[in-house]
């Protein structure tokens, strides 16, 4: 995949692009904000740092939301709570801190792309079948075996979320900022009970898959 790689620091963005080439990717570097709003047209997913010497990378990341859609990796030293929080409203797809593993790079690499190129998919049509369950997006609406199944706005956007990349693994975090805009604690119990009454509602065992530690996938 073509990889845009924002990094300013020489070491680590040498020793990436070296990491990136040998896997089969093609990656392009840049060391500044600016130069990241012009070069990720035509890139299948951004890594970029916050650190840069032209500005916050976190407003290169609202910048990017404003005008692409194109997956974003934040790779980043500020690992507290706050910053992931607020990179991931502004729209990144995932958010690693440094030192990065790189095969956890290169598989978190991929996780978006397919979420990404599913998100693309659903958007092309309005209905969405997932084995014989209809979601209808527009409508906000449900159908089990051709008939209308009730659920409430959080359990549909929930459905809706994971609707969109159905057979990928989306992450609990990735669910609670959609749905709610939030992913703390009181919000993720709030999570776990939307998530049992939507599987009870559609009665369709097996077809919300949890993955321990990490999520829920909406088999395909």
């Amino acid at each position: 995949m073509r990889v845009l790689l924002v990094e300013d620091d020489d070491g680590v963005a040498e020793a990436l692009l070296e990491v990136l080439s040998a896997h089969g990717h093609t990656p392009t570097r840049v060391a500044r904000g600016s130069d990241a709003l012009i070069a990720h047209r035509g890139a299948d997913v951004v890594l970029l740092d916050l650190g840069l010497p032209d500005g916050d990378g976190m407003d290169v990341l609202r910048k990017l939301r404003q005008v692409a859609d194109t997956p974003v990796v934040v790779l980043t030293a500020r690992g507290d709570e706050r910053s992931v929080v607020r990179g991931l409203r502004l729209g990144a797809d995932d958010y690693l801190v440094k030192p990065v593993r790189l095969a956890e790079l290169l598989a978190r690499m991929d996780v978006v792309t397919r979420r990404a190129a599913a998100a693309r998919g659903a958007a092309q049509d309005d209905v969405v079948r997932v084995s014989d369950v209809d979601i209808d997006v527009r409508a906000r609406s449900v159908t089990v075996g051709g008939e209308p199944v009730s659920l409430t706005a959080k359990e549909f956007d929930l459905l809706a979320v994971l609707a969109a990349r159905a057979g990928t693994a989306v992450s609990r975090q990735q669910l609670m900022d959609e749905v709610w805009g939030d992913a703390f604690v009181a919000v993720s119990r709030s999570l776990d009970v939307h998530m049992t009454q939507l599987r009870a509602k559609l009665g369709r065992p097996g077809l919300l898959t949890t993955i321990r530690g990490f999520g829920y996938r909406l088999e395909a």
